[in-house]
């Protein structure tokens, strides 16, 4: 199910997501909901009024995960724009990427992620992705 909140928005969305790195693998979850639905990607989402970049990143990856993580620093930002047949502005996401480094416990699957895998961050095991992941991964391996 797509979440019509979020379709045609009059600006764009700020988002916050984490590359989670442990044992020398990245986190990913496989989406549950359009857009993207089965496709891997990080965990994170919406950040609320009045919230914090990085606490909109923890925040996020324990809703979706079940994990405490520490954010190691800023990644990049990365932008995402759908448009549709006729070229209106469907979708419009900037996302402020972070990285962590480790967690305890495994994640759980929910309503938005049907289940997650670590994967190796060079290959990204040769899951679908979302577009441009690989570069966002290797961006916060580098700066880790």
């Amino acid at each position: 199910m797509e979440d019509a909140s979020r379709a045609y928005p009059i600006r764009p969305i700020l988002a916050a997501s984490v590359v989670i790195f442990r044992d020398g693998k990245v986190l990913l979850g496989e989406r549950a909901r359009s857009p993207g639905r089965g496709l891997f990607s990080l965990p994170g989402g919406a950040v609320e009024a009045g919230e914090g970049l990085e606490a909109a990143a923890r925040r996020e990856v324990r809703e979706e995960t079940g994990l405490d993580v520490e954010i190691a620093g800023f990644v990049c930002h990365k932008e995402v724009i759908h448009r549709d047949e006729a070229g209106a502005v469907h979708r419009h996401f900037v996302i402020a990427v972070f990285a962590a480094r480790g967690c305890a416990g495994e994640p759980r699957p929910n309503d938005e992620v049907l289940g997650f895998r670590w994967a190796d961050p060079q290959t990204l095991d040769g899951l679908p992705v979302t577009e441009g992941l690989a570069a966002v991964v290797a961006a916060a391996g580098r700066l880790l």
